[in-house]
This record gives C-alpha cells, structure tokens and sequence, in this order.
C-alpha cells in the first residue's frame, strides 16, 4: 500500500501496564513502527484525532476528555470576555450554540466513567452557570435547578439511550450487534436490551473497559426505562417522555467539594429506586 507518510499516524493499541516500558526495549521498537515502500518510518504516537475525537493506545479516553474540557474553558473564556449581558436568556443561548455543542460532539461513544474525568468536563458547566445573573451565591446543584438545567452527564446518558432507540427502530446502523427482545404485552418492563456477558479469563482492567463501554452501557441503561418510555413511536416523542423521566431522577453530579448520594449515573440511581 502506498502512503502518503504525512497525513499517516500509527497508534498501537496495548493494555499491559509494562507497555511503556516495552516499547523503550531496542528489540523491540521496530514493533511500534510501521515502514513504507519508499523506506520511510512513521512511529507511534501517544495520540491520534480521529474525525474530532482523541485516540488513546490505552483504551481511555481521558486525553480526549481533558482536550475537550480545554477546548470549552476557551470557548467560555471567550464567550465572557466579547459578551456582557449575564441575563439567563442571553447567556444559555450562548452557552447552548458555543459551548456545550464542543463538551458533547460524539459523547455516545467516550462518554467517561471515572469521577475525575466526569469533574473536568463538569467543571466547564459549573463555572459558566456560576456567572449567570442571580445564581453566583447558588451551589452547583442548586443553579442547575434554578436554570432548569441538567449536568453534563446527565446528558451524555441521554444521548446513549437516544441511540439505543435509534438502533432499535432501525435509524442507525447496529454496527455492535444489540440485540433486543419483545415479550409482549404481557411484560411491564417492556422491550429489553441484551446486556453481553462480560468475557472471562481476562485482565481485571480489561473487564473494567468493557463494562464501561457503550456495547454494555448503552443495553444497562436502556433497560431502567419504563415501558412507556421504550415504546415511543416516532422520536420526538421519546425524546419528550424521555425528558420527563430523567426529570424525576436526582441529578447530583460529581463535583468538586461536594460529596453526592452515589456517582450520579442513572444506573446508581436505580438501584436505589431513584429515591435519596
């Protein structure tokens, strides 16, 4: 194959925790680099942007997150810095169309699960809703309810649960094989996502990215839907009977000085039966 070497980056993929040091090893460099036909070399690099979206050899997404975070502080910092109007109207607007469409492009698939990575994005909101006129002297999660507004992961959840109905009426393509099953009307849960096993013989931190990861965690949270919810027809509908139910769960997310009921996820909330 013929490559043009300067538009190429090589990322290799490794989940031993001694890869690092693997690669230092002269024997074995020549494994993290790939030789064109003309006899030029392309190393691996540690990182590779992929249509907007950080890769990382690790398997995280912790380096696209803390890029993404960065990228929103900018923004914000610009936003504050042209605009002056703190009005609610004024400054949502603002944050909605600049802001937060960068803390949110592709969230479905590195959609974080550690608590630190959930902050740094969190952070970005937290800030801009703290420079909202009348809300400066609110806690974090108070401004959210005085601004009708959902954290960050909250929102990134949702959007797993809107592709989830996506794939199921067939509007996207199930490229990771959810399968889906109908027991009738006889069921209350109504239709459910099947969650796949989690694959056995393998490193502890191998099962941790699995179950974090969109194929286990998108079925997981689908199925904390009521009935209702999952049988929306069209998907303006669901999208509203959606927004009702997340409405009646708690949204307490990580932040910062505060210590929350559990990691916020609606996964924890249903275990405990959304109640606090």
């Amino acid at each position: 194959m013929e490559l043009n070497e300067s538009k190429f980056d090589l990322l290799c993929y490794n989940i031993r925790p001694a890869a690092k040091l693997f690669e230092t090893l002269p024997f074995t460099q020549h494994l993290y680099e790939y030789e064109t036909a003309n006899g030029t070399t392309i190393a691996s690099t540690d990182s590779v942007r992929d249509l907007g979206v950080t890769m990382s050899p690790d398997y995280t997404w912790s380096a696209h997150v803390a890029k993404t975070a960065e990228e929103g502080k900018k923004t914000l910092s610009w936003v504050l810095s042209v605009f002056r109007d703190r009005s609610k109207l004024t400054m949502l607007t603002l944050y909605k169309s600049l802001v937060r469409s960068k803390l949110e492009y592709c969230s479905p698939l590195w959609n974080p699960s550690s608590v630190s990575d959930i902050q740094k994005l969190e952070n970005v909101q937290r800030v801009f809703t703290s420079k909202v006129a009348g809300c400066k002297d609110l806690a974090y999660w108070e401004r959210l309810k005085a601004l009708k507004m959902q954290s960050l992961q909250r929102r990134r959840e949702r959007y797993v649960i809107i592709h989830t109905w996506k794939i199921l009426n067939e509007l996207t393509n199930n490229d990771i094989g959810i399968s889906f099953t109908d027991p009738g009307n006889s069921s209350r849960a109504g239709i459910s996502a099947t969650v796949p096993p989690v694959p056995h013989n393998v490193p502890a931190r191998v099962v941790s990215l699995y179950e974090n990861s969109y194929a286990v965690q998108g079925p997981k949270l689908w199925n904390c839907l009521p009935k209702n919810v999952k049988g929306a027809l069209t998907l303006s509908s669901f999208k509203g009977s959606l927004g009702e139910f997340l409405n009646q769960i708690p949204d307490m997310p990580p932040t910062t000085g505060y210590t929350g009921v559990n990691h916020n996820s609606i996964l924890d909330w249903a275990k405990q039966n959304f109640k606090l």
